[in-house]
C-alpha cells in the first residue's frame, strides 16, 4: 500500500536574520522610539528652549553619570532581549522538529501494522493512526493519517467465501477483515461528530472514500460539514445504516455521485441542515429507503440531478425549501413511494437562472405512488410537467396546483 509521507511546515524550516542585523534594528528602533516620546514630551511641556550652563555641579555630574550607566544598561537589556527571543524561536523549532520526527516514526509503524497478515494488529494500526492523527502536531500530519485511513478502505478485498466447512478458515478470516473496514469507519464517523476546534475533531478534513465498498454502518449523526472535500463518488453501500440525520451542511463540497445504496441498506438525512456549499447526489441509485424528513434547504447547492430512485421509499416529508438551488434535473422515480407531505416550496416562482430555485425540469415518473398533501408554496419547475397530463391517480397534488 503506498502512503504519502507526512508532510512538514516549510521547506527550509526556521529562518532567522543574522544575529548583527537584528541587534542594529533593535537598536534602531528603539533610538526612534526613545526620540519620538522625548519629542511627544517636549511638545506637551511647550518647553521654548534649554538653559545653557558653563559649569556644573556635583549633582548634575552625578546625574550624567547615572543616565550613562543606564543607557548602558539598557542596550545590554536590548542584547540580552534579541538573545533570549532567538533562543526561544530556536527552542520551539526544535520542539517542532522533534515532535515531527517522533510522529514520523509512531506513523511508520503503524502504517507497517496496516499491512501486517494478521487481522488482530491492522487493528491495533488502525486505533494507532487514528490516535496519531489526533495528536498530529499540524493539519498536514493529520490529513496525512486520514488519508491513509481511507486509501485501506479504498484497497480491494476478497469477498466473503461462503459458510461451507471447506470455506471455513477463510470465511472467518473475511470476518476479522471485515472488522477492521467497519472499525475505520466507526472512527471516522465517531471523529467528525466531535465538535470543531475541540482534540479528536476532523471536521474540514478532507475525506476520500471514493468507490469504497461501505458494508457495516456509518455514522455522521449530529456532523457539520463546513469546509474540506468529502468525497462517496462511486462508492457502494450494500447493507446497514447510513445516517447524515442531524447533520448541518455549511460549506465544503460532499460528492455522492455515481454512488449506489442498494436495498438492504437505510439512508437518513432526517433534520439536516443544507446551508451552504456543494452536495451532489448526481447520478446516485438509490434502491433502498431514503429519509429527508424535516430537512431544511436554506443555502448552498443540493443536485441530484440524474439520479435513480427505484423500489423503497422516499421521504421528504416537511422538508422546507427556503433558499439555495435544490435540483432534481432529470432525476427517475421508478415504483417507489414518494413523499413530499407538508412540505414548504420558496414564496416566489423560480426560475431556471434563480440561484434559490427547486427544479424538476426532466424529472421521470413511472410506477410506485407520490404524494404531495399539504405542500405549500407554489409547484416546482418541472414537477407538473414531469408528472404528465393528466396526472397519474397514484399520485396526490395539493388543491391549489390542480
Amino acid at each position: 500500500m503506498k502512503t504519502r509521507s507526512p508532510s512538514r511546515r516549510g521547506d527550509r524550516g526556521l529562518r532567522l536574520w543574522p544575529v548583527g542585523r537584528a541587534l542594529a534594528l533593535t537598536f534602531t528602533l528603539a533610538v526612534l522610539v526613545a526620540a519620538g516620546v522625548f519629542y511627544t514630551g517636549w511638545e506637551l511641556l511647550a518647553v521654548q528652549g534649554l538653559k545653557p550652563q558653563r559649569r556644573i555641579d556635583a549633582k548634575t555630574l552625578f546625574d550624567l553619570v547615572t543616565l550613562s550607566f543606564g543607557v548602558v544598561a539598557g542596550a545590554g537589556a536590548l542584547v540580552a532581549l534579541v538573545v533570549a527571543y532567538r533562543r526561544q524561536r530556536v527552542d520551539e523549532e526544535g520542539a517542532r522538529r522533534e515532535a515531527t520526527r517522533l510522529h514520523t516514526e509512531r506513523f511508520t509503524t503503524a502504517v507497517g501494522q496496516l499491512g501486517d497478515e494478521s487481522p488482530a494488529v491492522r487493528l491495533g494500526g488502525v486505533h494507532a493512526l487514528a490516535g496519531l492523527a489526533d495528536d498530529a502536531p499540524d493539519s498536514g500530519l493529520r490529513q496525512t493519517c486520514i488519508d491513509v485511513l481511507c486509501a485501506y478502505l479504498q484497497l480491494p478485498f476478497t469477498p466473503d467465501p461462503g459458510t461451507d466447512d471447506a470455506n471455513r478458515k477463510e470465511h472467518h478470516r473475511y470476518l476479522a477483515l471485515r472488522k477492521v473496514r467497519h472499525t475505520i469507519l466507526r472512527l471516522i464517523g465517531d471523529h467528525y461528530r466531535r465538535a470543531p476546534e475541540t482534540h479528536g475533531s476532523w471536521q474540514g478534513c478532507d475525506l476520500d472514500l471514493t468507490g469504497v465498498i461501505i458494508d457495516g454502518e456509518l455514522d455522521f449523526t449530529g456532523a457539520r460539514f463546513s469546509g474540506g472535500r468529502v468525497s462517496f463518488a462511486g462508492a457502494r453501500f450494500s447493507e446497514d445504516t447510513v445516517s447524515f440525520s442531524y447533520v448541518e451542511f455549511a460549506g465544503g463540497d460532499v460528492h455522492f455521485e455515481h454512488a449506489t445504496f442498494s436495498d438492504d441498506a437505510m439512508l437518513f438525512f432526517i433534520d439536516a441542515e443544507f446551508s451552504g456549499g456543494d452536495v451532489h447526489f448526481n447520478s446516485a441509485t438509490f434502491s433502498c429507503d431514503v429519509f429527508f424528513t424535516n430537512a431544511r434547504f436554506s443555502g448552498g447547492t443540493v443536485s441530484f440531478g440524474h439520479a435513480r430512485f427505484s423500489g423503497g421509499s422516499v421521504n421528504f416529508s416537511e422538508a422546507t425549501f427556503l433558499g439555495g438551488f435544490v435540483s432534481f434535473a432529470h432525476v427517475e422515480f421508478e415504483d417507489c413511494a414518494v413523499s413530499f407531505d407538508s412540505v414548504t416550496f420558496h414564496d416566489a416562482p423560480v426560475q431556471n437562472d434563480d440561484p434559490d430555485s427547486v427544479l424538476f425540469i426532466g424529472m421521470r415518473y413511472s410506477g410506485g405512488s407520490m404524494t404531495l398533501e399539504g405542500a405549500t408554496g407554489p409547484a416546482p419547475e418541472g414537477l407538473l410537467e414531469g408528472l404528465g397530463s393528466p396526472v397519474p391517480p397514484t399520485v396526490i397534488l395539493p388543491p391549489a396546483w390542480t
